[in-house]
């Protein structure tokens, strides 16, 4: 692209490629016909989401598992609005995802006057749950919007952007000069800093490693970090699989477990990357981490928030590991007493993690039976997925279990589950569900039916909202309004283009997920689970 005309859509389009965007996932409208036209004759390739939603979150589940933005086009108003609630995931989550609309023509005449999908001021909206909302005024502007918003969601921490052409901007004509994308140098801390760090943690006898979602990046230092230091090694929820969970110094997921709790307590030393050590991973308050704690973090902020480091590493978790590294003494054969003392707390943790997650067992054994080593799990906001598999299913790569942590949506885990599947088609992807959050983005099924995608998408059905409805017992409240009968999703999904199989219990759903692995479409697998009742029935 250089300063000859172009329309907007046309520069629009143009700067997307430059930074490297091959697909999209999106929903035309009567606003974005310009962007779809240029799409179209650049060869993007696009996928079709039927809700905005749907967009968002598969967007979402492509950037976490390529490590590149995921890109989002929708059209103004209301289906922008609809994109908020992914995109609000995205950020709680550090995700790069980018989401394009157009928005109200520069020349409009005023608000409340009817224009088709007037909204008083969706910049703002977006800007609430993005890290920018960005607003190009010019075809000339467009490039370097486009820059901007990518040196936004890529420089530091990832963030998602918003980034809005007004109507009339798409359509007219002007100059445009392409932008290169914006490099910047991984961050590492100062030297001061670096051996201080190495000073506290070779100096450790029982050093302790919790790895979070920031270093999917750096998941070859992380291992050499750990094997370094003899440390074993508990991820974060977004984390989960940056060690393979098989590595004799893994502990896996699961910081929320009692004995996750003692390990940090016993700990002299414990070196935090890439975490913000958030309440909705350690659920039952902080973790005991007074004049211990060494911290590697890109943000400068979130370096300090949930808990104060007693030494501080600001900078890129690859850099900052590899620059730990070189600071640290080297090591010599790898210890036995290290792996003996992880296997120990191993052991604790995972008896904490099998009578938390008691009632998910016999479904998740079947699932582990049937999944290969380098398999996603696209999971849910259910209580098979968090109670259940995030501590009790392994998975040995980053990226590996996509789930909305944070925010919390439901409806994520299938269309992320789609998203990972089209940035990696190589690899084995499930959609692990339940059958309330099942309903929010179900219509998705089409979307994975159209690509004709060899998905399992299992539906453990517990007839309603199961976390509530036990919350509502554990407050002696009335318990009402989450009792839902579920549709026949089995016949939902042949209607709307897969194959589709009922289990009354786990039985025969690895022989489901392997045939389902194996399929020329997805295969919905709807699984009717019986809770126990009596003593410990809550979870």
């Amino acid at each position: 692209m250089t300063g000859t005309e172009v329309s907007g859509g046309q520069a629009l389009v143009a700067a997307l490629v430059a930074h490297g965007v091959d697909t999209v996932f999106g929903i035309p409208g009567t606003h974005n016909l310009e962007i779809y036209r240029h799409l179209a004759l650049a060869g993007v390739r696009h996928v079709s989401p039927r809700h905005e939603q749907g967009a968002g979150y598969a967007a979402d589940g492509y950037a976490r598992t390529s490590g590149r933005p995921g890109v989002a086009v929708v059209t103004s108003g209301p289906a922008l609005l609809n994109a908020a609630a992914a995109v609000g995931q995205a950020w709680s989550d550090s995700v790069p995802v980018l989401v394009v609309s157009p928005g109200l023509p520069l020349r409009h005449p005023g608000l409340g006057n009817g224009l088709l999908h007037e909204t008083r001021d969706q910049g703002a909206a977006m800007a609430a749950v993005a890290a920018a909302s960005i607003r190009a005024t010019s075809v000339a502007e467009i490039p370097v919007a486009v820059t901007q918003a990518f040196a936004v969601m890529t420089a530091g921490r990832p963030r998602p952007v918003h980034l809005e052409v007004p109507l009339d901007v798409l359509l007219e004509t002007g100059p445009a000069v392409a932008t290169r994308p914006a490099a910047a140098a991984p961050a590492v801390p100062a030297g001061p800093d670096l051996a201080a760090a190495a000073a506290r943690l070779a100096g450790a006898a029982r050093p302790v490693l919790v790895v979070g979602g920031g270093a999917r990046g750096a998941a070859g230092q992380v291992r050499r970090v750990a094997e370094r230091l003899g440390a074993p090694t508990v991820t974060t929820t977004n984390g989960k699989g940056v060690l393979p969970e098989d590595h004799p110094l893994s502990l896996g997921a699961g910081l929320q477990l009692p004995a996750v709790r003692d390990l940090v307590a016993d700990a002299d030393a414990v070196l935090a990357v890439g975490t913000e050590l958030a309440p909705s991973d350690l659920w039952y308050g902080p973790l005991p981490l007074e004049d211990r704690l060494v911290r590697v973090d890109v943000d400068p902020v979130g370096c300090v928030v949930n808990a104060v480091p007693t030494v501080a590493l600001v900078g890129d978790a690859a850099a900052t590991l590899d620059a730990l590294l070189a600071a640290l003494p080297e090591g010599g054969s790898p210890d036995p007493s290290a792996a003996g003392r992880a296997a120990g707390w191993r052991a604790r943790k995972d008896a904490d993690a099998r009578a938390e997650g008691a009632e998910w067992l016999p479904l998740l054994a079947q699932l582990a039976d049937a999944l290969p080593r380098d398999a996603v799990v696209g999971a849910d906001n259910a209580m098979v997925c968090y109670y259940g598999a995030l501590a009790n299913l392994a998975t040995h790569r980053p990226g590996s279990f996509l789930f909305p942590t944070g925010f919390g949506t439901l409806g994520y885990g299938l269309p992320a589950a789609v998203g990972a599947k089209v940035a990696d088609p190589g690899a084995p992807v499930v959609a692990l569900l339940g059958d309330g959050g099942v309903m929010f983005t179900l219509p998705e099924l089409a979307m994975a039916a159209d690509l004709r995608l060899p998905l399992p998408v299992v539906v453990v059905d517990n007839a309603g909202y199961g976390e509530i409805r036990n919350e509502m017992r554990d407050r002696d409240d009335p318990v009402h309004a989450v009792d839902l009968p579920s549709p026949d999703l089995a016949a939902v999904g042949r209607a709307l283009g897969c194959h589709g199989v009922t289990l009354d219990g786990p039985d025969g759903l690895a022989d489901a997920v392997r045939r389902a692995l194996a399929a020329n479409r997805p295969t919905v697998v709807h699984v009717r689970h019986s809770p126990p009742t009596g003593e410990g029935a809550a979870r």
